[in-house]
């Protein structure tokens, strides 16, 4: 089943926030992501967090008391990882997170490290920025000139073959640290197959 976290931090318009709830089973809003579906249209299932950054604490007056989810900000977990960890134990396999985009560089580290561990978000959507989880084939319908940044994940060895990227991913000897960033998409459509070891696909969004 398919899970939706909307987090706090710049996030997709209106009208894609409303596309990608309408495709998911279920919803979670963490803190001030709230108020990135609300004004989307979305009403989600649960609301989790501490509430610290919540630009209207009313908004909660509305979700029944057993759908908000409060927690202290003394906790062990970041408010977007008691999202997925309650949709998780819902049964979702397959999780996008809209929201998390500029920032502090903290934050944008940590939602990034989500990406890292075995139970990990499959899709990341930002105000300006898309990234997916890629462990086998992944075909992108772009615009030509798109440019693709592509990230190893988790544990080696890695190998990944490309074909239409201006520098092929063959190429590359991937280890910790190593990335091929700023690549092109030459004619708009590529693909990039995982033949080893999972990726960390990023693109400037174009909505």
């Amino acid at each position: 089943m398919d899970g939706l976290v909307f987090t706090g931090g710049e996030g997709p318009n209106a009208k894609f926030c409303a596309e990608l709830a309408a495709s998911s089973g279920l919803i979670v809003a963490c803190d001030s992501g709230l108020a990135l579906a609300e004004n989307s249209g979305v009403y989600p299932d649960w609301i989790v967090g501490d509430m610290d950054s919540l630009d209207y604490p009313s908004r909660l007056d509305k979700y029944a008391p057993d759908r908000v989810l409060r927690f202290s900000a003394h906790k062990d977990f970041t408010d977007t990882e008691l999202a997925l960890n309650l949709l998780w134990e819902k049964g979702c396999d397959n999780i996008a997170i809209a929201g998390g985009g500029g920032g502090r560089l903290d934050h944008l580290l940590a939602m990034s490290a989500l990406f890292e561990r075995d139970r990990a978000p499959s899709r990341w959507f930002t105000a300006r920025e898309k990234a997916f989880s890629v462990s086998s084939a992944f075909f992108c319908s772009a615009k030509k000139g798109a440019l693709v940044s592509v990230f190893p994940l988790e544990n080696g060895p890695w190998k990944a073959k490309s074909s239409g990227l201006k520098w092929p991913l063959d190429r590359v000897v991937w280890k910790r640290g190593i990335f091929s960033i700023s690549n092109v998409a030459e004619t708009g459509s590529f693909e990039i197959q995982a033949l080893s070891g999972r990726f960390l696909v990023v693109m400037p969004e174009s909505r």
